[in-house]
């Protein structure tokens, strides 16, 4: 692996992910008519098929991370080598402010903005708990052929069964606090979705390898 394109990827994924997630919310909000239901539908098929493509187009070059806690647990388990997570996350973060700034600007909002949506509460921190611990597990559960389409379909589930609507991703939630719009979160209520993140993202470890036996097919990621 060269490792400046691994970093590359990592950032033009994330921006790309933090664009479909960002700059589909606008385009949802403006054309559901004020009906919130199917602003969350647009804004949630956006971001599945985003999240589809980006895996497997840059995957096979960076391990399709966009997320600090993935790259966070794959040094754990010796699958990204420890050097090489500083630069993924600072990728990643790039990245999520390179995407929001790009929403912002394709639908003519002030590029440099912060949000003012409230994201808060112990539900909220349950959700994003919940929301990264099942991610970590289907990443690590899936077959490496299937990963993007079960990623996808996770993040497409979680976004209704999670009061958060699932973000479970520090990148994202840094990158949509720029953006003062349908997918924003308030900059102070990052760090405590950061905290949940983080939090999940150990019990999705801990339940993959609970359940992990020798006779297991799934491979070791």
């Amino acid at each position: 692996m060269t490792h400046w394109r691994a970093y590359l990827s990592e950032m033009l994924g994330t921006a790309a992910l933090l664009c479909a997630v960002i700059g589909s919310g606008i385009m949802a909000e403006q054309l559901s008519g004020g009906n919130m239901a199917v602003a969350l539908l647009a804004n949630t098929l956006a971001t599945v098929f985003a999240l589809y493509v980006l895996i497997e187009t840059l995957g096979p070059i960076s391990g399709g991370h966009f997320n600090p806690i993935v790259s966070l647990v794959m040094t754990i388990r010796k699958k990204l080598a420890s050097h090489h997570l500083f630069g993924y996350v600072v990728a990643q973060l790039t990245g999520a402010v390179c995407g929001a700034w790009l929403a912002n600007a394709m639908f003519g909002q002030e590029i440099w903005q912060w949000s003012t949506k409230m994201r808060t509460g112990p539900s909220q921190w349950l959700a994003e708990i919940v929301a990264t611990s099942g991610l970590l597990f289907v990443i690590l559960r899936s077959p490496q052929e299937k990963a993007s389409s079960l990623v996808a379909c996770y993040i497409g589930a979680a976004y209704w069964f999670t009061a958060s609507t699932s973000f479970a991703n520090p990148a994202a939630a840094f990158g949509r606090m720029l953006s003062n719009t349908f997918a924003g979160i308030s900059p102070a209520d990052v760090p405590a979705f950061v905290v949940a993140q983080i939090v999940g993202g150990f019990l999705g470890l801990l339940l993959h390898v609970s359940l992990k036996s020798e006779h297991d097919q799934i491979p070791d990621q």
